[in-house]
Parts: structure tokens; sequence; C-alpha cells
């Protein structure tokens, strides 16, 4: 990796989901940044010197007029179920996620650091796997520099909505923890991916890199 220590424009989209919230924590409190912008469909309810907050339709994004980039952070994710069908799905975690990288590259971005999910693959049976899949192999076409890709297992932590069917796979997950930790598929807290993101900016990789679920978690810890 790269060792990178000058201050820095950030773009974050999905700041107001779980990762997305607690990566705008770790970059307003880390020099390295100097600005912080989000793009979103509403803002957070917050501010701060750093912070610089712009609501967007990923759908039809003009950033023409945002500060420019040099690292942008993607935690753009949805459900099929939140979603309310395949296709929806596909317009946020695919479409919205390619159209957000496209509009930071071409402010000159040259890092991109992206949570997609523990596997994902472009020709997997399973729709939602194949699907961020798809969108890792997409944007490894944009010509990034640096191309951070974490893939957390099932996340933890607060979130503005509930879901049931994470309640359930989280007490499975403890129970079963044993055996989930040999297939490095234990659930991981949205922080700890937020701060592996962080840690990825201070410390690029060259090229394409995967970073899966295990890994996130000592990653965090640097």
């Amino acid at each position: 990796m790269l060792r990178l220590m000058t201050a820095r424009t950030a773009w974050i989209a999905g700041a107001t989901g779980l990762v997305g919230a607690a990566l705008v924590d770790a970059l307003l409190a880390d020099d390295l940044f100097a600005q912080v912008v989000t793009l979103g469909r509403r803002p957070l309810d917050r501010a701060h010197p750093k912070l610089s907050q712009h609501t967007v339709a990923f759908s039809s994004l003009d950033a023409s007029g945002l500060p420019a980039p040099t690292d942008a952070f993607c935690a753009l994710g949805t459900t099929i179920k939140r979603a309310g069908s395949r296709e929806a799905f596909r317009a946020v975690d695919h479409d919205a996620v390619l159209a957000f990288a496209r509009a930071a590259r071409a402010r000159g971005a040259t890092r991109f650091y992206v949570v997609t999910a523990l596997g994902a693959n472009a020709r997997s049976l399973v729709f939602y796997n194949r699907v961020k899949g798809e969108v890792e192999a997409a944007l490894a076409t944009l010509g990034f520099e640096s191309l951070a890709i974490a893939q957390p297992s099932l996340l933890l932590g607060e979130r503005a909505e509930h879901r049931a069917g994470e309640r359930i796979a989280v007490a499975l997950s403890k129970a079963f923890a044993p055996v989930v930790n040999l297939f490095d598929a234990r659930p991981i807290e949205g922080r700890t991916v937020a701060l592996a993101l962080r840690t990825f900016a201070h410390d690029p990789p060259r090229g394409v890199r995967v970073y899966p679920s295990a890994e996130l978690h000592t990653l965090a810890a640097r």
C-alpha cells in the first residue's frame, strides 16, 4: 500500500446508512480529510465545519458543481424486500453505485472504496450476490488508481429501520459462532466496516483489492 498524508476531499454516498453514518463520523475526526461531502436522497441531521451535504438523485446525477474529490466512499445498499422488487434493488446496489463512481471519477477522484457483500460473485446463482459481483466487476473498469472492495458479512448495529430477518440471523450466528467463524462469516459491526474504509484511505492499495469480512476486523483496529 502507498501511504498518502496530504489533506484530501472525500465524497460519501450512503451516509445515512449504518456504515455510511459511522464513516462520516470517522472522516470528520480524521485530519487526513479537509472536507467531507455527502451525496444522497436526504441529508444527515448534523452540522460540522468540514461537512458539506448535497441532496441528489443518482439516476440523474449531476455533480459538476460539487467540490472535486480525491477519494470517494460508497456505502449505498438496500435489500430486495425494502426496495420492493429485484429491479428496484438493482437500481440502488448496482446502478446508483456506478453513477456515483463515474461522477467521482469524472471529477478527479483516483481512489474509490466500496462496500459490497461477502459472497459477491458475478456468476452466482443467487441474485443478491450476483448483483454485488457485477457491480464490483464494473467498478474495476473505471480506471481508479486504487479500488478497495469491502465484503462484510451480516452487518450489526442500530438501524433506522428494523429488519426482523436480520435479528433472527444474528441470533443464529451467535448460537453457531464456532462454526460460523471457521468460514470467516461471523457478523460484523457497521462501525467496524467504516473504520476499515478509513484505513483504506490512509493506505490505499494499488489497483483492485478485495477485502473479505475477516480482514475488515483487522484493518479497523489499525
